[in-house]
């Protein structure tokens, strides 16, 4: 498939942003969000709100029609885009009114906000599952179709916004407790195991779809066209027969894990070690190489997979 810029950058920043906005939430079912630190809500709920709209937004920019956007709520029933929809603007509701009484509201004797510190969590995870089942559901795509991919979906959401927690209370000064470092850095090892075990999968797995099958005439022997269908490249050829050459996947892939694991794990594994300036400098650059591995990840997420499609392209299975 044709790695399109405009939902890379929406599954990494809203993922990120969604991640960053449980962990808040779950901050309050277990108590430690009473004392409501106001500058580091501040600036933590606006970061999580401003990458989940960014993202939002800049999902509407690969649309042929923005502006009908609105259209795909209707179809919760059966499609998983809608449903997504449906849980965004769920999750921007209960959110904002636990970013509002986590700020300024008197919470008492604190249930109130655990309540909807527990329904935002709710969402959340409901919203990044949504979101990775619009790949999974997709059975024609082998790669896209696969056990972990919604997973793994959640999993990023909730490993870079916990990367993204790190920094905004080591900036802030609140302290970095040793506690959230190892959680931090189960949460990674967690993530890697679990991708590595996705590429292991989808390389080994068997190629089910042949050209065969595409065109109903496999019980007569082996299928292969006799010429291309066009003389000259089409949507279909450039959008969903995107190839990458397999040197450069691994490539990549090793470029990834470098960023996306490796790099904020050691990062995050000195924080338990420096100083409290240092940790700052060392949390920053744990999110930003988390960020770009992430976006690495995901351009080679969308360009590995194999359209079933291009079985009437020349491809011998899919």
């Amino acid at each position: 498939m044709h790695p399109a810029y405009s939902v890379i950058i929406f599954t990494c920043a809203s993922g990120a942003g969604y991640g960053l906005l449980g962990w808040l939430a779950l901050s309050a079912i277990r108590g430690s969000a009473l004392e409501r630190p106001f500058t580091l809500g501040l600036i933590a709920f606006g970061v999580a709100f401003a990458l989940i709209t960014a993202g939002l937004l800049a999902s509407t920019s690969h649309l042929g029609r923005p502006e009908r956007a609105w259209r795909a709520f209707s179809q919760w029933r059966t499609s998983w885009l809608s449903r997504e929809g449906v849980m965004a603007v769920a999750t921007y509701g209960v959110g904002g009114l636990y970013a509002l009484l986590w700020l300024w509201g008197d919470v008492g004797g604190g249930w109130p906000l655990a309540l909807l510190g527990l329904l935002t969590l709710v969402c959340v995870l409901a919203t990044l599952w949504c979101t990775g089942m619009i790949y999974a559901s997709l059975k024609t795509i082998r790669a896209w179709h696969h056990d972990l991919v919604a997973p793994l979906y959640v999993l990023f959401g909730v490993v870079t916004g916990r990367l993204l927690l790190n920094a905004i209370v080591a900036v802030v000064g609140s302290g970095l407790s040793t506690t959230a470092i190892w959680v931090t850095l189960l949460l990674l090892l967690t993530a890697w195991i679990a991708k590595a075990a996705y590429w292991s999968n989808i390389d080994t797995a068997r190629r089910t779809h042949t050209a065969g099958d595409a065109t109903g005439l496999g019980r007569f022997g082996v299928v292969r066209p006799l010429d291309p269908p066009h003389t000259r490249a089409n949507f279909v050829m450039r959008e969903m027969g995107y190839e990458v050459a397999r040197r450069h996947a691994d490539r990549l892939r090793q470029i990834a894990a470098l960023l996306l694991f490796i790099a904020p794990a050691l990062l995050t594994l000195l924080m338990l070690v420096a100083s409290p300036e240092l940790v700052i400098l060392l949390a920053l650059a744990a999110v930003v190489s988390a960020a770009a591995g992430v976006a690495v990840e995901r351009w080679l997420f969308f360009a590995e997979a194999e359209h079933v499609v291009t079985l009437y392209y020349g491809r011998d299975a899919a």
